[in-house]
C-alpha cells in the first residue's frame, strides 16, 4: 500500500533523514525581515510603549477563548490595530547574530513569518492590503484597489467573514529563515510556530472585546498570487478575522 504524503513527509523530516541545515553548513543567516520598497505608502502605527496596559482575568480569558465568525461594522482603531500586531508579532530585541525575540514563541527564535493585514474598518487608514513591518512597527501600501478584499475572500473558499471583519490578518512562511537552521524538518516547526503566533492574536482580541476567528481553508496557489508571493521561498500558512 503506497504510503500518503503526510506520512511520506513526517518519516522525511524525521532526524535521521536530514541533510546538512544551511547554518551546519556555514551558509549566511537570512534576513529577520524581507527587503521592501522605501517608496510605498507607509502608515505609522503607535508604538508599542504608547500602548494602554490591559488588566484581565488570565483563567477567565482562557475559558472566554472561542471562535466568532459574525461580525458588527465595528471600526478598530489604530491603537487596538498597533496593539493586535505588538501582541502577535511584536519584536522585543533583534540579536544580529541569532535571531528576533518576539511576544511568541519560535523554533530557534527564527520568526520565520511576514504578517498582512487586509483592512476593513480601521481608524484613519484606507480598506487595503497592507504589511506589517514589524522591526520597524510599521504598514506598507501593498494593494488598495477595490477588488482586493474580494479577491482575498475568494481565496479563502468564499468564507464571507472576511469581508464582515474589521481586519483580517494572513502570515505568509519565509521557508528559508527557519530551514536554515533546522533543514527541512524547519517545514514541521513553520505549522508548530503558526499556532503560537493565532493563539496571542485570540487572546489579544479578547481583551479588546473583539472576536477572532483562525482560517487554514485556502486555495494556497490563489492565496499566493493575490498577496504577491512565489508559493515557495515564501507562501501563506494561516489565517484569522477579527471582528467585534
Amino acid at each position: 500500500m503506497e504510503k500518503s504524503v503526510g506520512t511520506q513527509f513526517m518519516q522525511a523530516t524525521t532526524y535521521e533523514n536530514l541533510n546538512p541545515s544551511g547554518q551546519k553548513q556555514g551558509l549566511p543567516m537570512p534576513a529577520f525581515e524581507l527587503p521592501y520598497q522605501t517608496n510605498v505608502k507607509m502608515v505609522k502605527l503607535p508604538e508599542p510603549d504608547m500602548l494602554a496596559e490591559k488588566e484581565v482575568n488570565f483563567l477567565e480569558l482562557i475559558e472566554l477563548r472561542t471562535s466568532v465568525r459574525q461580525y458588527h461594522n465595528t471600526v478598530l482603531t489604530l491603537h487596538d490595530l498597533s496593539y493586535l500586531l505588538w501582541c502577535s508579532q511584536g519584536v522585543k530585541m533583534a540579536m544580529p547574530e541569532t535571531g528576533t525575540l518576539r511576544n511568541v514563541p519560535s523554533a530557534g527564535a527564527r520568526h520565520a513569518f511576514e504578517t498582512y493585514v487586509l483592512i476593513n474598518h480601521v481608524e484613519g487608514i484606507p480598506a487595503g492590503l497592507y504589511r506589517f513591518l514589524a522591526l520597524e512597527h510599521v504598514l506598507i501600501e501593498v494593494n488598495i484597489s477595490d477588488t482586493i478584499a474580494q479577491e482575498i475572500t475568494q481565496a479563502f473558499l468564499n468564507q464571507k467573514m472576511i469581508l464582515s471583519s474589521s481586519v483580517t490578518f494572513i502570515w505568509t512562511a519565509v521557508a528559508e529563515r527557519m530551514t536554515w537552521r533546522y533543514g527541512d524538518r524547519g517545514y514541521r516547526y513553520l505549522h508548530l510556530d503558526a499556532g503560537h503566533v493565532c493563539q496571542n492574536i485570540y487572546l489579544a482580541a479578547n481583551t479588546l472585546n473583539f472576536g477572532a476567528c483562525a482560517i487554514a481553508a485556502f486555495n494556497d496557489e490563489e492565496l499566493n498570487k493575490v498577496l504577491g508571493v512565489d508559493g515557495e521561498k515564501q507562501f501563506a500558512i494561516y489565517g484569522a478575522c477579527i471582528g467585534k
